[in-house]
């Protein structure tokens, strides 16, 4: 099993992925081989010298810079992925694979992966039993996701389709869910519900109100009900206890996320209004 889907050993052995963080915040994340070097304008450090020792302890380079070094987390590899596009960062990603109810075991098609990283995330989570079944139009991208993957240890959880998704999905079983990260997803509606399961989850990612627009208009009429619309706002806070307060910048806008059920008969999806809470029979 690759080594991002196991618990990590208590040691750093020969061939981990590890993250080094300095008192800056600036990480790296490395791939260790032994006899190996890492090289920054910091100094190096040899890769034997990480090799054998404790997670978390703090080396330090030729040139004295302190790193603190740690098994990097799916976040961590989605942020430091080799890119040529814009990515879906752990803001919208987490909620993306609670939503669609991404767990060990389940089939997950996505389609439009760009560099990988909602990719990364939903092999991830469908570990060690599950699948992911990325499609995309452009070959470079399927390419660029590919090695991502194989970086990462996850390649075998994926299975890399190229095609136009308005023409349909080359995926030969139903799965339990499809996420779509198109310019124009509404295009694609009839095709991912072809391929999802009865009650499946759908979502996807678009960034401007109208193309939002466009894809409510369509999805009742391709087999779609209990339709919602969301945005994923982040405000991080400076961590000092002496004068605790946001920090200057903050991660808003990325995208409106649109979440959906297949249904099997038209359904007229009412939403509670705002303070009216949804009735769960305990």
């Amino acid at each position: 099993m690759p080594e991002t889907a196991e618990r990590a050993s208590a040691v750093i052995r020969d061939n981990d992925l590890a993250l080094l963080t300095d008192p800056r915040g600036k990480s790296h994340i490395v791939r260790l081989r032994s006899g190996a070097k890492f090289e920054t304008h910091h100094g190096f450090i040899p890769h034997d010298a990480l090799i054998g020792k404790p997670w978390g302890f703090v080396v330090h380079s030729s040139l004295g810079h302190p790193y603190l070094v740690l098994p990097p987390g799916t976040a961590d590899l989605i942020t430091h992925i080799k890119r040529s596009s814009q990515v879906i960062f752990p803001k919208d990603s987490a909620y993306i694979l609670m939503r669609l109810n991404v767990k060990p075991g389940a089939r997950v098609l996505e389609s439009g992966c760009g560099s990988g990283g909602l990719t990364l995330a939903l092999a991830t989570a469908v570990a060690p039993t599950g699948h992911v079944y990325s499609q995309d139009i452009r070959e470079d991208f399927i390419d660029l996701a590919r090695r991502n993957m194989e970086r990462v240890g996850l390649d075998p959880y994926v299975t890399f389709l190229h095609g136009d998704c308005a023409q349909g999905f080359l995926v030969a079983e139903r799965v339990d869910a499809v996420f779509l990260d198109l310019p124009a997803p509404e295009h694609c509606l009839a095709a991912a519900r072809a391929v999802l399961k009865d009650g499946g989850f759908f979502g996807t990612l678009v960034p401007t109100a109208n193309q939002v627009i466009n894809v409510l208009r369509a999805l009742e009429s391709a087999g779609f009900g209990l339709i919602e619309v969301e945005e994923i706002l982040n405000r991080r806070y400076k961590p000092v206890p002496e004068r605790l307060r946001p920090q200057d910048r903050m991660v808003a806008h990325t995208g409106y996320l649109i979440f959906a059920r297949a249904v099997a008969s038209a359904f007229a999806s009412t939403q509670p209004q705002e303070g009216e809470a949804s009735d769960v029979e305990s």
